[in-house]
Parts: C-alpha cells; structure tokens; sequence
C-alpha cells in the first residue's frame, strides 16, 4: 500500500494540512503511525477516508440529529467497520427520506388549511385566551410568543389589552405548527405567508423553499426541501464510497 506524509495527502485531495491534522484530532481518521522523526506516515486508507469524510460533510444536514448522524458514520468508518458504516448509512438515507415526506406533508397540511378543507370548526366562533390556545394546539407558551415576535402572527387584544385567538388566527397557528413540526424555518414561514396573504394563488412549495435576494441570512431550513433533496444524493454518495472501501481494505484497512 502506498504511503504519504502530511502534505502530500492534503494537496492530493486539495485541502489543507491542518485539515487533515484536525480529522486526526476529532476522530475522522485513524491515527497515522509516525516515523522516527515524528512525522506522520498515511496510508491508501487514510486516503480514502478522508475522502469519505468530506462526502458526508459536504451537505448540512441540521434537523433532528442528522448531523450527528453523518460523524457516527465516519468514525464508524475510520474504525474500519464498514458492514457497520454501511448499515448506519442505509439508516441515515431513510431518515431523510422521512423528514422529505413530513416536509411534503406539511406542505399539503398547508394547502388543506388554506382551502378551508378539514377544519374542524367552519364558523367564527372560537375566542380563546393565549393560554387556551396553546392547550388546544398543544404547543407551548413559549412557541406562540416566539411566533408572534418573529412577526407570524398577529393578534387583535381586548379593551382589557388581553390577546384573543379567533377562527382565523387558529388556522394560520395550525399552519405554523405544521411546517415548524416538519423543520421549516421562522423565516421561510414568514415568507410564505407575505406572499401569499399578496397572492393566494402562490405555488406554496416553491415560495417556501426560495430565500429572497434580499434575505439577511439564508440557512438550510430556509430552502428544506432542496437541502433535503441534496442529503440524499449525498447519502447515497456515501454508501458507494463504504462498499468501494470494504472491496478495497476488506482484509485490513490500516495497511
């Protein structure tokens, strides 16, 4: 098998050699052995891993643990585990496919919503309390507030000065709940929901998923449903690496 110093294997996958020191550090590579002289001495498999590495934290993947996810997988890999690594990716992909299907779904939810389908209640008669409201939704006090402050919701207040959540207001907090619950961001909500209140006949998967220009920060969860999409393409890019790696070092990876 060959071998390579430290510069050699960074300027061979174009990076720098403190990355490849850094992937030493955290795990992402096993520990070279050294020469004599203290240098570092890579190997085919250090290669390759690397590699392997960058492939899994090409896409940012944020929402319920995924990331966490990918540097499992990597470490897994390192150890030379690949049956394991490959198993772990299988798992990986099939999350994000499920967290593609809750996106769509909420997307659907919305458009039910909008259309008035499926409501439970047809006539304005709900007058509920902040607190009433966050019981009937089942969401906590501390969300509806959140909301409010980012500017989602807007909500009308008594004489008292004591906010009151009607029909209306149920459904755009029912909107919310959906997509939030499905890991759109505040803002692409809130984008959403400017364009449509101008135009009710938006495509809501389209305008949820493109930031504006003029958009101060864009985040993944901004543009889910394309982040989401590239996951998977990554994912699988990723498991044909492993099974070309297990052909590879089968017998012993660190050789």
């Amino acid at each position: 098998m060959n071998t390579y110093k430290t510069s050699e294997i960074a300027r061979s996958i174009g990076i720098h050699p403190n990355t490849v020191r850094l992937y030493e550090e955290l795990g992402l590579i096993p520990k070279p052995e050294r020469r004599a002289n203290g240098y570092r001495v890579f190997t085919d498999f250090h290669m390759e891993q690397i590699k392997f590495a960058r492939i899994a934290l090409k896409v940012e993947v944020l929402q319920n643990g995924l990331r966490k996810e990918a540097i499992d997988i990597i470490k897994t890999s390192a150890a030379g585990n690949f049956s394991k690594a490959i198993q772990l990716t299988e798992q990986y992909l099939q999350q994000i496919r499920n967290e593609q299907r809750n996106a769509e779904e909420a997307i659907e939810i919305t458009v039910k919503l909008l259309s008035g389908d499926g409501q439970e209640e047809k006539s304005d008669t709900l007058v509920l309390t902040r607190k009433e409201t966050a019981d009937y939704l089942k969401i906590s006090m501390d969300a509806l507030r959140n909301w409010e402050m980012n500017g989602l919701m807007t909500i009308k207040r008594k004489q008292n000065g004591y906010r009151v959540y009607r029909d209306e207001d149920i459904r755009r907090l029912k909107i919310i709940r959906s997509l939030r619950c499905a890991n759109y961001s505040l803002s692409a909500i809130l984008r959403m929901l400017n364009i449509l209140s101008q135009d009710p006949q938006a495509n809501i998967r389209q305008v949820i998923d493109t930031p504006g220009e003029d958009d101060d920060i864009i985040s993944v969860c901004d543009k889910l449903l394309t982040s989401l999409q590239y996951a998977e393409e990554n994912a699988k890019a990723m498991l044909a690496h492993l099974e070309k790696m297990q052909k590879q070092f089968h017998t012993n990876p660190t050789l």
